[in-house]
């Protein structure tokens, strides 16, 4: 498996392709079809695939090099639903055939480096086509795709038609065809001829679309919107209720939490949260009760493989983590609770819990940080507040006047009454910020570690009390003290819309002429 992006400064960066690209995007596609017959692109076509359709084409960047590519361009259902050749329907490769009026998205193109597998590069690049595809309000993507295991195969399946009714069924995998169909897409035709120097397809295309789901399949397209930077339509989050068990190993650890990730992951999410504290699972290891002292430097050591470990799942995953949190000796010499966010693009934040709890300055002579601020994500801004911290307004309405929308709090609770303070405030930073809280708790126990004996949680994603919203203002909850992930789509467009024009505008209506906020930290 790859580790290309184990360096914590390297950033993995999507954006629209420049003609300053052109001669990597030529070098990424020389090196992706080497061997298989089929030749790169030439500086020509990529130049004319950007000019014909800027807002079409997507590259992946580590560290300002390119390692993926993504073409495509807008096409009539007439011609793109009908059997064609690849030459015919790409105008060889320039993208020239683009239709500014085309209700159809068709995919021409899709690389990556093989040098850089294993980090969802081809999921995020189809990702991106089906945001453009639902922002321009177009019927779905079409494309004819690669069988690239065919050739191998033929002699057992005999025809083309039944090894992809084997791959449908799951009878059989292809690298490429299994993937697009648990993107869901679906095989509409199999194309002769379509590319015949794909000589590992045999020639055939599988014709393949996507369904735009908002879209119905009578509906004309909307008018042409311009493609840029924009927040999605819908933040899918996932909150970890999770266990707290006794681990033999770190790596047994991190299998745990990789679980999770993945969970999330598969159902599309943009974040997984995970509990205040849930790194002192990490002193279970040990076969007897350390002292306060002795936790936190056991902790410390483990500390570098855990932000590594948790870096390296975003960019696996194409999901961002909000890491819990984690007791951390800074390079001051103090002692921090520190919630660690790991966006998927590599960029790894720090934020501190302002308000140490007197069981926290007890127990771990754990101090408070004085850094609040928004986190920039390709979801928006948001905020961490770590357990205690939700009880104070103040640092809620901090984050909310930097733009956040969506607060994350991970806690860690005894028992219930400590939980629904936590949960009771929440909701209130939730109603007077009119902002999403997503709350995530341990449960379970771990008898040989100091002030982690007993844990009670229900965790939930919370929103603002108003018609657009759930009913109680939750959006998703979980059953309390079982280990469990609760998820739910939340809308930026709604929250806006409450705010300008709810039944109550909380922010609007601050009296600014009598008080407010003046931040003194960092």
């Amino acid at each position: 498996m790859s580790d290309k992006l184990s360096n914590p400064a390297s950033k993995l960066v999507i954006r629209n392709a420049k003609l300053s690209d052109v001669a990597d995007i030529c070098s990424l596609s020389s090196r992706v079809y080497a061997g298989t017959g089929m030749h790169g692109y030439t500086a020509g076509a990529v130049t004319g695939q950007i000019n014909n359709y800027p807002g079409g084409q997507f590259v992946v960047l580590v560290d300002e090099k390119v390692v993926g590519y993504c073409a495509t361009f807008r096409i009539s259902e007439e011609i793109g639903l009908k059997a064609h050749s690849w030459a015919e329907i790409t105008a060889n490769g320039y993208a020239s055939r683009h239709d500014p009026d085309g209700d159809w998205l068709y995919g021409m193109e899709v690389c990556v480096d093989p040098e850089y597998r294993g980090y969802r590069i081809g999921q995020r690049l189809y990702n991106e086509r089906k945001k453009l595809c639902q922002s321009l309000g177009l019927k779905g993507i079409v494309f004819a795709g690669r069988l690239p295991t065919l050739a191998k195969r033929i002699k057992k399946y005999v025809t083309v038609e039944a090894y992809v009714e084997a791959i449908k069924a799951k009878q059989a995998r292809d690298p490429v065809l299994s993937f697009q169909l648990r993107n869901d897409f679906e095989v509409i035709g199999i194309i002769p001829d379509y590319l015949s120097v794909d000589h590992h397809s045999m020639g055939y295309g599988i014709h393949l679309i996507w369904r735009n789901p908002k879209v119905s399949a009578t509906q004309k397209s909307s008018a042409t919107k311009s493609y840029g930077q924009r927040l999605p339509d819908t933040v899918r989050v996932g909150t970890v209720q999770y266990k707290q068990r006794r681990v033999r190993s770190f790596e047994e650890f991190i299998n745990v939490v990789a679980y999770f990730v993945d969970v999330v992951a598969d159902y599309k999410g943009d974040f997984v949260v995970f509990p205040e504290m849930f790194t002192l699972q990490l002193l279970s290891i040990e076969d007897q009760e350390l002292s306060p002292a002795e936790s936190i430097e056991a902790l410390t050591i483990y500390t570098p493989r855990f932000t590594d470990a948790m870096r390296d799942m975003a960019l696996r995953y194409n999901i961002n983590i909000i890491g819990g949190s984690h007791p951390t000796r800074v390079e001051s010499g103090r002692v921090e609770n520190i919630s660690y966010v790991f966006l998927r693009d590599g960029t790894v934040y720090e934020q501190p819990k302002i308000h140490p709890t007197p069981n926290e300055v007890y127990w771990w002579n754990i101090e408070g940080g004085s850094t609040l601020t928004a986190i920039q994500t390709d979801c928006g801004p948001i905020g961490v507040l770590i357990c205690y911290d939700a009880e104070f307004p103040e640092l809620a309405r901090h984050l909310t006047d930097q733009g956040i929308q969506i607060l994350f709090v991970p806690f860690c609770t005894d028992e219930r009454q400590s939980y629904l303070r936590v949960r009771y405030c929440c909701q209130a930073r939730a109603v007077e910020n009119q902002i999403n809280v997503v709350m995530s708790g341990n449960v379970g126990n771990l008898p040989n570690v100091a002030n982690m004996d007993i844990q009670y949680a229900q965790s939930c994603i919370l929103t603002p009390c108003d018609f657009p919203f759930a009913r109680d203002g939750v959006a998703a909850d979980t059953t309390p003290n079982v280990e469990t992930v609760a998820i739910a789509d939340l809308r930026p467009e709604t929250l806006m819309m409450a705010r300008n024009s709810g039944t109550v505008k909380n922010l609007r209506d601050r009296r600014h002429d009598l008080y407010h906020l003046t931040w003194y930290g960092k």
